[in-house]
């Protein structure tokens, strides 16, 4: 097990080079089953969710070959077994994209309950609605999700809530159905209009991926592709948020900064400078941070994702700052972490309150998710003294070398091996 030690209050300054999208990754990847092919796919992020769904492929028949660190080419001509292992399925939540993929060409899927951050119920609901509208079969045994159809068809499909991941799980079933299917109520975010665009790269026919609409009309067969993702905008968002509380100068390279809006106009209103260029922004705070008040939302709202890291921030504004959390009901775990070191902050539900305080002082800290982890690094970063990062597997579920990189940045940080307690000794 490893740990991270940071010495904070250092000032960030320099360039980060942002990765491929986690979120889009992790569908795009089982979105390979469905060629029957050889894919080639660029820009992966090298993170160990990425690692678990390459391991799910070849666990399930697909040739996997590394080409460079962040490119691999995945050739599932011969992929016949249609049953992802379960103690592969647990480690991650996307596990389920493989659902849709193996329906949609075999007629036939087993996966285990998802994995991943606990963040509250993630009900699947929305994911088996668009399975048996297209008509699937589905059954729930031993914490096994079973889905079984002998000829998907068209149809239209309205979710009852906005979900990415049925929105994308969709997606991938309804690709070589009989006939059209009309999506409404879909997610808009920008992974899902890449998974669009890579599966249409393989030969479907998917139109409207980014409104509210998605129109899809099956195709008899489908193609390998060299395809590379979109660079992740949660990443780019969280070194945005580390200048802003270190009180930095960070340009941040390899972003689409459409795609970072809601991000840049909160920054703007805390009081940071952010100047954007064609495929990089840059982030600059010399005064004081201002209170805000954030609610999350799907895209094109703001993302829930980054809304821990935001808190960090707001734990060192001027004034009093309201986040309303909109997506997850745990959202807020981090808050008794970011208390111990200092901050002014109380939970009521899905409301933090904060208060902002004139800095943070240094703690031992435990990564409880993804995103709330790389929170606690943003905050140590921004303490005066040593912290240590506990349970750092969580954060590097989604950013890959994020020590190498704060480290390019100036920042003080380490990852060491943490010391397993030998029970027989400590007794």
């Amino acid at each position: 097990m490893e740990k991270y030690i940071i010495n904070g209050g250092i000032p960030l300054h320099g360039e980060v080079e942002i990765s491929g999208a986690k979120n889009a990754a992790v569908a795009i990847l089982p979105a390979t089953i469905l060629a029957a092919g050889k894919c080639v796919i660029e820009n992966l992020p090298a993170i160990s969710d990425v690692m678990v769904s390459l391991q799910i492929l070849s666990e399930l028949g697909a040739r996997v070959r590394l080409i460079n660190k962040n490119t691999y080419e995945i050739d599932t001509t011969y992929l016949s077994c249609t049953e992802v292992p379960n103690e592969l399925s647990r480690q991650m939540r996307a596990s389920y994209y493989f659902l849709g993929a193996l329906l949609g060409r075999f007629g036939n899927a087993q996966v285990a309950m998802p994995g991943g951050c606990n963040l509250g119920p993630r009900p699947i609901d929305q994911h088996l609605k668009a399975f048996t509208a297209l008509g699937a079969e589905d059954s729930v045994e031993y914490g096994m999700i079973n889905v079984h159809s002998d000829s998907l068809k068209g149809v239209h499909i309205f979710f009852d809530t906005v979900s990415v991941g049925a929105t994308m799980n969709a997606m991938l079933s309804a690709v070589l159905a009989e006939g059209q299917t009309v999506l409404e109520n879909v997610a808009k975010e920008p992974h899902v209009v890449d998974l669009a665009n890579c599966l249409n790269m393989m030969g479907a026919e998917i139109r409207g991926a980014g409104t509210d609409v998605i129109r899809i009309r099956g195709v008899k067969s489908m193609h390998g592709c060299e395809y590379s993702i979109i660079p992740d905008q949660i990443e780019a968002g969280s070194y945005m948020v580390a200048a802003a509380v270190t009180g930095g100068d960070v340009t941040v390279r390899n972003v689409i900064p459409k795609h970072l809006e809601p991000i840049t106009a909160k920054l703007r209103l805390a009081g940071c400078e952010v100047e954007e260029f064609d495929e990089s922004v840059r982030v600059r705070r010399t005064g004081d941070l201002h209170p805000l008040k954030i609610k999350t939302m799907p895209h094109p709202g703001f993302p829930t994702d980054l809304q821990p890291l935001f808190a960090v921030m707001l734990c060192l504004a001027k004034g009093t700052s309201i986040i309303t959390e909109g997506i997850w009901e745990n959202r807020f775990r981090y808050a008794d972490e970011l208390a111990h070191m200092g901050a002014n902050i109380q939970v009521d539900g899905q409301v933090a309150v904060i208060e902002g305080v004139d800095s943070l002082q240094a703690a031992p800290l435990r990564a409880s998710d993804l995103r709330a982890g790389a929170a606690l690094v943003v905050a140590a970063l921004g303490a005066k003294g040593i912290s240590e990062v506990d349970e750092t597997s969580h954060i590097e579920r989604g950013y890959e070398n994020i020590v190498e990189k704060f480290q390019a940045l100036g920042a003080d940080i380490k990852r060491v091996d943490k010391p397993v307690l030998n029970v027989n000794q400590a007794m």
